[in-house]
């Protein structure tokens, strides 16, 4: 940062863009994460069976017409809800065995807060009032088919993955007349992808049907909270068609409900950090439907094509799903484009590349700080024949200060003519005094994209630096970085010449105060970012400012 005037101009921008980012979620359609975390639930005790939902629960087959078929399966009028407790080396998961779903899943590695590690992240659990739920089964028009009221039947309450074991299987079971459907779940050692299959064997008689998944949340609006980056974060559905990711907002949902067929989706449910996503297979046609239920319910169901099972065959019906931190690595596996549920917004063309290299250099130093001061001093190399450029033009500026001053005093009735004689003066001596503008220009979209990065990136959640911070992606508990930035930017205007305005220099002085508290609040990673980009610009300036005075 190279021009005082640009600096002022840059932070009115950011103040301006912010603002207007807070007015998009405060008065736009928001969404708020459908529960609360939650300590670890007592898996003995059995909770209350819930209420039988609606056929309208219940999505459509991809080639039936859109009244819905009399489902043969008779489910119990008070289905007994029974959990059963999985536990992985990175997830903490219960299974309920009305429709086989997953009822909770804790993050084991993730509590809500630093300072409260027996408190963790919790998915997929409803309660309070709220709805958050990962549904699926099997459909069928004329046969015997679970969907996600069937009743099922485990062998044992609890799984554990044991030590030197990669993979654990929980199956469970239901039956009715000579279907047998086996719901099989595979959990892996490191790993947030559960890969479900449901296993069908037909009886004596051929089987016609299909397998769906869908999601269900409820979308309240959130608290906001300057303090608090969770709270602006987009909370809600999405959907990939295969080409276009998409965020399903509340108010398009509630007018315009979709229903597309198309191969290579998936659906999801995103929050701050976290993401419940199911993917069915990439080869399928699939039926894919948004809509907005009573109560601000949004569903999205996606129905694959049916399939013939003949009499005493067994056939699978598998779905991918993933119900953990946005890890981009394994987003990536699970399918295609899942890692842009990591909601960079419109600079994820910056932001993405960004981050790339940003984990580059971690996963060879091992520190997140570390990685983001090396990431600095690489930005600044890239950009460092521009603001060389600059910097020889701000060391002109401010040689011929002395001069300028003359010139405001001969002509200080007369601004017209002040302006013809210093613009004469810059172009005789080679001076720019918009020099400083290019760069600084050039550098804002990489500064907003690693703003992005830094409050979306999981990977960089409650990541320590050094000494007291211990946690890069909030702001500085004692606030030492940014008055470390406010010193630096003092020093930075020392070398600088000073705006020939007497009331731009007095906004000028201001600056850095101005500056520091406003990164006050920011996340300390990105502090750390400007506070190494302003020092290098120091280093550059004074080495520029020194040769152009032994140049003459």
């Amino acid at each position: 940062m190279d021009n005082p005037r640009l600096l002022l101009w840059i932070s009115f921008g950011l103040i301006c863009f912010l603002l207007w980012d807070a007015w998009v979620k405060d008065y736009g359609p928001r969404y708020q994460p459908a529960n609360a975390p939650q300590s670890v639930t007592d898996t003995d005790s059995v909770p209350a069976a819930p209420a039988a939902p609606s056929d309208e629960d219940l999505p459509a087959l991809l080639d039936v017409d859109e009244a819905r078929p009399e489902l043969t399966p008779q489910i119990e009028a008070t289905p007994r809800s029974e959990r059963i407790r999985v536990m992985t080396d990175v997830m903490s998961l219960e299974i309920d065995t009305v429709g086989g779903q997953l009822a909770s899943v804790q993050m084991l590695d993730y509590p809500v807060r630093k300072d409260r590690p027996d408190e963790l992240i919790t998915l997929l659990q409803s309660d309070q009032g709220d709805v958050y739920a990962l549904q699926t089964g099997l459909l069928s028009a004329d046969a015997p088919a679970p969907d996600h009221r069937a009743q099922y039947q485990a062998i044992q309450r609890e799984y554990q993955l044991q030590d030197g074991q990669d993979e654990l299987q929980v199956v469970l079971s239901w039956r009715e007349a000579d279907v047998v459907v086996r719901k099989i779940y595979n959990f892996r050692r490191g790993s947030y992808q559960i890969d479900m299959t449901h296993q069908l064997s037909a009886g004596a008689t051929p089987w016609r049907g299909a397998s769906y998944v869908q999601l269900k949340r409820q979308q309240r609006a959130p608290k906001r909270s300057f303090f608090d980056v969770d709270s602006y974060s987009f909370t809600g559905p999405v959907i990939f068609d295969g080409e276009k990711y998409e965020k399903l907002k509340l108010k398009a949902l509630r007018k315009n409900p979709t229903d597309t067929r198309l191969t290579g989706g998936w659906i999801a449910s995103i929050q701050h950090h976290f993401v419940t996503a199911a993917v069915p297979p990439a080869d399928q046609q699939v039926r894919y439907r948004s809509r907005l239920q009573t109560g601000d319910i949004a569903l999205l169901s996606a129905v694959g094509e049916q399939r013939d099972a003949a009499a005493g065959q067994t056939i699978d019906f598998p779905h991918s799903i993933f119900v953990g931190p946005k890890i981009q690595e394994q987003l990536k596996l699970v399918g295609p484009k899942l890692a842009k549920t990591v909601d960079y917004g419109v600079l994820a063309i910056f932001s993405e590349p960004l981050f790339w290299l940003l984990q580059k250099i971690y996963n060879l130093v091992g520190n997140w700080g570390w990685a983001i001061v090396l990431l600095t001093v690489l930005i600044k190399l890239v950009f460092y024949k521009l603001t060389e450029t600059s910097g020889r033009s701000m060391a002109k500026m401010r040689k011929l200060q002395p001069r300028l001053k003359a010139l405001q005093e001969r002509y200080k009735d007369d601004r017209q003519q002040l302006s013809t004689a210093m613009m004469e003066l810059y172009k005789r001596e080679g001076a720019n005094p918009m020099a400083g503008c290019l760069p600084i220009l050039i550098q804002m979209p990489v500064f907003l994209a690693l703003y992005w990065v830094l409050i979306e990136s999981v990977e960089l959640r409650q990541a320590p630096w050094i000494g007291w911070i211990n946690d890069l992606s909030v702001r500085d508990p004692f606030f030492i970085l940014p008055l470390l930035m406010g010193t630096a930017m003092v020093l930075q205007q020392k070398l600088n010449p000073a705006p020939p305005d007497p009331v731009q220099a007095k906004v000028a002085a201001i600056l850095p105060v101005v500056m520091t508290v406003f990164f006050a609040f920011f996340p300390a990673g990105l502090v750390l970012y400007w506070f190494v980009n302003t020092v290098l610009s120091v280093a550059q300036q004074w080495h520029i400012n020194r040769v152009i005075e032994r140049e003459g």
